[in-house]
């Protein structure tokens, strides 16, 4: 079902059973297979494409040249950059161990999820099978080859961490006003990490290599 709300450029190529929500734009060529379900207030831009049964969330921007392959699951807010690879088998053979071509049933779908307000850079690969954390970011060009903590900031084939990131995508500092380290020193038990964009404060937790936002104060008193 198609929204009334949605726009859909004359020129996109819309499969049966496809569903987008309220107020979404479909843009030049963009391309979305049989099942594919698309949230409210979405972007999918020029020359993307969303195979079977790909699941959007709502506010998610998908940037032109997008590929979105089928077992992919895209929690709200999340930012897909151009020409960004979303792909779904670890394993990719042309053909069967007997020489045929392979087909839907000879392979395994490794889904990947992208949780809420994750980023991923232009040109970024993201291989089938993993999981890019809250708030993450994928920097341009990254070749993500297993999963991605939440606020986690990743560069680099294979990317690796080398930072962190707040809600609102500033990269976080630590006490002295640098970019946080990838893992703070061993010495600092539960460092706090400063955004000095919006004010947000997170703590690292090293046993679980992730961040914890503290609550914003006023006068002393929580916000």
């Amino acid at each position: 079902m198609i929204d009334p709300s949605a726009r859909i450029h004359p020129t996109a190529d819309l499969e049966p059973d496809v569903q987008v929500g309220p107020a979404s734009s479909i843009w030049h060529r963009a391309q979305l297979r049989t099942g594919a379900r698309v949230g409210a207030d979405c972007v999918i831009g020029r020359d993307a494409f969303i195979d079977e049964g790909v699941v959007i969330g709502d506010r998610v921007k998908i940037q032109n040249g997008a590929l979105v392959y089928h077992g992919v699951t895209v929690e709200d807010g999340v930012f897909i950059g151009p020409g960004a690879i979303l792909t779904n088998d670890r394993y990719p053979r042309a053909v069967t161990s007997t020489g045929d071509l392979a087909r839907a049933e000879d392979w395994t779908v490794s889904p990947i999820l992208l949780r809420h307000g994750a980023s991923i850079g232009a040109g970024a690969v993201v291989v089938a099978g993993t999981e890019v954390g809250r708030f993450a970011t994928v920097g341009a060009g990254a070749v993500v080859t297993r999963d991605v903590p939440s606020h986690a900031l990743v560069v680099g084939s294979p990317a690796r961490r080398i930072g962190w990131v707040c809600a609102c995508g500033a990269r976080l500092q630590d006490d002295d006003g640098n970019p946080a380290a990838a893992k703070p020193p061993h010495y600092s038990t539960h460092p706090e990490l400063h955004c000095a964009s919006c004010g947000r404060t997170y703590v690292y937790v090293p046993d679980a290599e992730a961040l914890e936002e503290r609550p914003r104060t006023q006068h002393g008193v929580p916000a």
